[in-house]
C-alpha cells in the first residue's frame, strides 16, 4: 500500500522540482525562502485581522508554496543543515499560530449576525480556532519528539500542507455561510485523527523494539 508521506513527496516533486532548479540558478539561500513564506503568512493574518479574506487565501497558499520550496532548494543546492531544518520548523509553528491568532481577533471583533457565525455562536467558534490550534501542533510535535529518539513519524492523514490549502479555502469562500468554519472543524477533527495515527505509529516501532 503506497504511504500518504510519498504520494505528498511524488506530488510535491513534480509541481516543486522545476521551480527549485530555477531558484537555485539565483543564488537565493533556502534560509531567505523559509523567511519569505512565513512573512507571505505573516501578511495573510494581517489580511485576516482587516478582514480581506480572499486576498489573505491567495496569500496563504503563495506562504504555503515558498515553504514546501526552501526544503526543495536546500537538497538541490546541498545546503541542507540542521539549522535549517529547525528554523523551517519553528517558522512552519509561528506561521500557522499567528494566523489562526489572527482568525480569533476577526471571530472576536465581528457581530453574531455575521455570515461567519450563522453555523456557530461566537463563543463556540473562538473555542474552535484554539481547538485547532492545539491540534495543529500536537501533530508536529509528536513528529519531532518521535525523529529525536530515533523513530520515525511521517504518517498521518492530515499534515501541515494539507492544513494550509484546507484553511486557504476556507478564507477564498468565507463569502459562502460557514465556509472558514467548516474549514476549522475539518482541520480540528482531522488533526486529532493524525495525532491518534501517529502516536499508534509510534507505539508499534517501540513494541516492535
Amino acid at each position: 500500500m503506497v504511504r500518504l508521506s510519498e504520494v505528498r513527496r511524488s506530488i510535491a516533486g513534480y509541481f516543486i522540482q522545476p521551480v527549485a532548479r530555477f531558484v537555485a540558478k539565483s543564488k537565493v539561500s533556502p534560509d531567505a525562502i523559509t523567511w519569505l513564506g512565513f512573512l507571505l503568512t505573516a501578511g495573510a493574518a494581517a489580511l485576516i485581522i482587516n478582514r480581506c479574506l480572499l486576498a489573505a487565501g491567495f496569500v496563504m497558499l503563495a506562504g504555503g508554496f515558498f515553504d514546501i520550496l526552501d526544503g526543495a532548494v536546500a537538497r538541490y543546492t546541498n545546503q541542507v543543515s540542521r539549522f535549517g531544518a529547525v528554523l523551517d520548523s519553528t517558522l512552519d509553528r509561528l506561521a500557522e499560530a499567528v494566523v489562526l491568532l489572527s482568525i480569533l481577533v476577526l471571530f472576536l471583533f465581528t457581530e453574531e449576525q455575521s455570515v461567519l457565525f450563522s453555523l456557530f455562536v461566537k463563543e463556540w467558534s473562538i473555542l474552535l480556532v484554539g481547538v485547532t490550534l492545539l491540534g495543529s501542533v500536537l501533530v508536529s510535535y509528536i513528529r519531532a519528539r518521535a525523529e529525536a529518539v530515533g523513530l520515525e513519524c511521517q504518517v498521518g492523514l492530515f499534515t501541515r500542507p494539507e492544513r494550509v490549502i484546507v484553511l486557504a479555502l476556507g478564507l477564498l469562500l468565507a463569502h459562502i455561510t460557514g465556509a472558514l468554519v467548516v474549514a476549522l472543524t475539518v482541520i480540528a477533527v482531522l488533526s486529532f485523527i493524525t495525532v491518534g495515527q501517529r502516536l499508534l505509529c509510534v507505539r508499534q516501532q517501540t513494541q516492535a523494539k
